[in-house]
């Protein structure tokens, strides 16, 4: 009977220990879940004893669009793509085709090099003195200016390709050449076609050269020599004058004889 009630009392006592050991363990899963509940960013965590609730996953198919960067406007854009190629322009069969040829002459289909020479052709229509000039000094500048403007727009692309910024460059120190030489030969003439083409003329900037030792010394040298041979060729034509002196004596003594 002694036994019996022992081993009631340590059963009871067992099954305490197991509780509170129970309710201690429920307490430190629900303290460690709010601590982290604080680090998650958005709604809060719902934590009870024994149980929690994650928040909702946050998904990114709603993000707006990105903008696409827009660029200078091109100066292909005012070329109808209903026009005709320039080689098929002048064709009168080509105007009077079915709509599936037209469309394959069209500029809709053509390549960029085929808008260019339209586009050149439009812009020598401009300033040409008239229907059969094709190498004046104005028609050069005007194609000119359509290619610079097309290598602008390229590099604007494609930063990096030298070669066409190489080929830029010398269209445009060739343009300031003959902008140069038409302003000198015919201003009026250099005034249309920078009125009409778009084109600002600026002048060169002076030169300047940081002076230094060697160059003052070669400066100096320069001037010395210069001297030198301005001498030497003052005295030569005092001999020829002298020379020739006699002569004219001769001659000047004879017609007055006469």
């Amino acid at each position: 009977m002694f036994t019996n009630v022992a081993l009631r009392t340590v059963l009871k006592s067992s099954v305490g220990v197991l509780r509170e050991s129970g309710a201690l363990c429920s307490a430190l899963s629900a303290s460690r879940w709010t601590c982290s509940s604080a680090l998650i960013s958005g709604p809060r965590v719902s934590c009870v004893a024994g149980s929690f609730a994650l928040p909702p996953p946050v998904r990114h198919y709603a993000r707006a669009a990105k903008k696409k960067k827009t660029g200078p406007v091109s100066q292909l854009s005012d070329l109808h793509p209903a026009m005709l190629r320039l080689d098929y322009a002048a064709v009168p069969l080509a105007q009077t085709t079915d709509d599936i040829i037209k469309r394959l002459l069209s500029l809709e289909l053509a390549r960029n090099s085929d808008k260019l020479k339209l586009k050149q052709e439009q812009l020598i229509t401009l300033v040409q003195r008239d229907e059969d000039d094709r190498s004046s000094v104005e028609v050069q500048v005007a194609s000119l200016t359509a290619k610079i403007r097309n290598y602008q727009e390229h590099l604007l692309r494609h930063q990096k390709d030298k070669a066409n910024k190489r080929r830029m460059l010398m269209a445009i120190d060739r343009r300031k050449k003959l902008l140069k030489n038409l302003r000198l030969v015919n201003y009026h003439a250099f005034e249309k076609v920078c009125e009409q083409l778009g084109i600002t003329y600026t002048f060169p900037p002076e030169y300047h050269r940081r002076v230094t030792r060697r160059w003052l010394a070669k400066k100096a040298f320069c001037i010395k020599v210069f001297e030198e041979v301005q001498k030497q060729r003052a005295e030569k034509r005092l001999k020829m004058k002298e020379s020739l002196a006699p002569a004219d004596a001769a001659k000047t003594a004879a017609v007055q004889s006469q």
